[in-house]
């Protein structure tokens, strides 16, 4: 395994995210000296918070899978997960609505699930959900510790005994296909292969291997951490800070000061100059090295990487209930491989809308006053290189999410909000990711594993990167694990500082 090169006593982290904390934590508790630089006045980068009229939302993630990650973060410290965070196990974990008028929840017991598939659907797509439920979890398991939370550094590193086991189970086949041998139902087929559009693919070109994305929503547990998951941020920052990390918010990073071949310092847009024996990078790869370091240093792959979809995200306080809806509620549209093709292929937003909407104040009624609800409005849409004009689009668009919304089971719903943000692919942009593209680069078999972006920079002895868009990818679970990985180049392989959770 490749690791940093030379003294590592002071790591200077970029960004308070998921994975730039994960990093600290297991820095820190192996005894290195560590700043953490972040822009915003608060942690969490992508998982942001907005607290407006007595409403409080999540700006990024909404989902809580795998919890023990964050232990095991917290662990590498000495800490309690039970001592930050209050964590609350979903039942249901999602209500899917179908254009049938038909609904589906998927329990927090996969066996509650079958029983709901069997009212539903009949027996033997429930005895299918069983095999499934078997299948997926078997992936996980061939997955995780050989490849997941793993260095890959190259594709014979690939060449393990649990690969022919992935292979044995079909994950390299598409995922598509493996879901219908097990379900039948296309309501079935939809509720456990969308998944696919995080790791930035259709399920009929995604590998089988994302199914495990489905055993960590549908099968391992979804969790609302007390506050939301910016409060996962809030509890690993003030766990770093308790054991010895200096936390700088406010403070932009403008450039990585480099010389021969290594990073020596970080200069803030303040002016200040802050030396660094290695540099943990945790803003979007792709833009960390095009605004942070020198240009000669950046691989040609990154410059042709293909990103995932983007989204459309309405959060509003409205002063109206619906009962109807879960604490995550999954509405799909009709169209399916078409949507799709007009979000990935075509570039165009979609014609008959499949879309999220988190209530997160139905299980924590703090989040919003009294009478009132938070709601979370996710529509998928194209990243930026479809060109859509987002200054033009904004405002139309939130209209048709709102009437959207009306039609499919919120009727009164634009009338009763009181406060409301918006956020379009070219404000995600803004914030830093890279095609206004917040699930990164897709998990392309050409951008996965091995082939994708790694998390020691090429040509730099000191300089590793840690966030979705390099290994092991997307999602909250993948980007803790990114910043253990990130921290393991720095320290080595002796593995003392890792905790017990994952073992």
């Amino acid at each position: 395994m490749r690791t940093v090169q030379g003294p590592t006593d002071h790591v200077v982290i970029v960004g308070a995210g998921f994975a730039g904390l994960s990093a600290a934590l297991r820095l820190a508790g192996a005894g290195r000296r560590v700043t953490v630089l972040e822009r915003e006045p608060v942690p969490g980068g992508r998982a942001g918070l907005l607290s407006v009229g007595g409403y409080r939302f999540d700006t990024g993630p909404t989902v809580l899978t795998m919890p023990e990650l964050v232990a095991d973060a917290l662990d590498c410290v000495g800490e309690d997960l039970d001592r930050w965070l209050t964590l609350a196990r979903l039942d249901p974990m999602y209500r899917a609505f179908f254009a049938d008028g038909s609904s589906l929840d998927v329990r927090a017991d996969p066996a509650d699930t079958a029983a709901e598939i069997r009212a539903l659907c009949g027996p033997a797509e429930a005895a299918g959900f069983e095999r499934y439920v078997a299948l997926v979890t078997a992936m996980f398991r061939a997955q995780l510790t050989h490849f997941i939370d793993a260095q890959v550094d190259s594709p014979v590193a690939l060449l393990r005994p649990q690969l022919a086991r992935l292979a044995a189970l079909g994950g390299f086949r598409r995922l598509a296909p493996v879901v219908n041998r097990y379900l039948r139902d296309p309501r079935t087929r939809r509720m456990f292969s969308f998944q696919a559009m995080y790791a930035g693919l259709a399920p009929h070109d995604a590998l089988a291997l994302y199914a495990v994305i489905s055993y960590m929503d549908c099968v391992a547990g979804v969790y609302h951490p007390t506050g939301g998951l910016h409060a996962v941020a809030q509890a690993m920052a003030g766990a770093a800070a308790k054991h010895g990390v200096t936390l700088r918010y406010d403070t932009t990073v403008t450039r990585v000061e480099v010389h021969g071949g290594r990073a020596v310092a970080v200069h803030t847009a303040a002016g200040e100059r802050v030396a660094a024996d290695a540099v943990v990078l945790n803003p979007d790869l792709p833009i960390a090295y095009a605004e942070l370091l020198p240009p000669t240093e950046t691989p040609a792959r990154v410059h042709r990487l293909r990103y995932s979809p983007s989204c459309f995200l309405l959060l509003a306080g409205a002063r109206v209930d619906y009962p109807d809806a879960a604490h995550h509620t999954i509405h799909f549209g009709g169209a399916w491989r078409r949507t799709f093709r007009e979000i990935i292929d075509r570039g165009e937003l979609m014609s008959d809308p499949s879309f999220l909407v988190s209530t997160p104040s139905r299980s924590e009624p703090a989040l919003a006053p009294a009478g009132a609800h938070s709601y979370y409005v996710l529509f998928p849409t194209p990243n930026l290189t479809a060109r859509l004009d987002w200054s033009v689009l904004r405002e139309r668009y939130r209209d048709e999410v709102v009437a959207t919304c009306e039609r499919r089971g919120y009727p009164g719903f634009g009338a009763a909000i009181e406060v409301e943000r918006v956020t379009t692919p070219a404000d995600w942009r803004a914030r830093g990711m890279a095609a206004g593209a917040p699930f990164a680069a897709a998990h392309t078999l050409r951008q996965t594993g091995p082939f994708r972006p790694a998390n020691l920079a090429p040509g730099l002895a000191n300089v590793v990167f840690a966030g979705s868009g390099t290994r092991p990818g997307v999602g909250v679970p993948m980007v803790l694990i990114s910043g253990r990985l990130a921290a393991e180049r720095i320290l080595g392989p002796d593995r003392r500082y890792r905790s017990r959770a994952l073992r």
